[in-house]
């Protein structure tokens, strides 16, 4: 999938900032088909509370994490490691890794070494401090 074609003739600029509600159903079959085993990981600010980000990890990525104390994920769609804050400078510090009672998730608490954890740039240029920062209201997509 190339970074301009999401659902066909869809962009990631209107997927990422439009207010058309596009849920990728399909996201759950593709990170199944990837090339290693994966648990999600959901991604918490230890100071806001707030959720920032849902991924994956697989063997690798949890290692990195706990020996690295950066959150390291997979990457489901590249199938390589993704050390999150390497490129952006963003990185999320681990504060504390918990494990689900069947143990199949994980929650990473963080402390954000940067402005935000989201790929996506607002409006300014600047990173979006989480990837949950619309919500659905009258079937429309409206920034928090």
């Amino acid at each position: 999938m190339n970074r301009k074609e999401f659902k066909g003739n869809i962009d990631y600029a209107t997927l990422e900032n439009g207010s058309d509600v596009l849920m990728d159903f399909e996201k759950l079959r593709k990170v199944a088909a990837c090339q290693d085993p994966v648990v999600p990981v959901i991604v918490q600010d230890t100071v806001s509370k707030e959720v920032l980000i849902l991924a994956y990890a697989n063997e690798q990525a949890l290692r990195h994490t706990v020996e690295s104390g950066l959150a390291t994920f997979w990457s489901t769609s590249r199938n390589e490691l993704w050390i999150k804050g390497k490129t952006s400078g963003d990185e999320l510090n681990i504060v504390e890794i918990r494990v689900n009672c069947e143990q199949n998730s994980l929650l990473y608490l963080v402390k954000m070494a940067g402005k935000g954890s989201c790929h996506v740039k607002d409006a300014h240029g600047q990173t979006r401090f989480g990837c949950y920062y619309r919500r659905i209201k009258d079937g429309r997509l409206e920034m928090v």
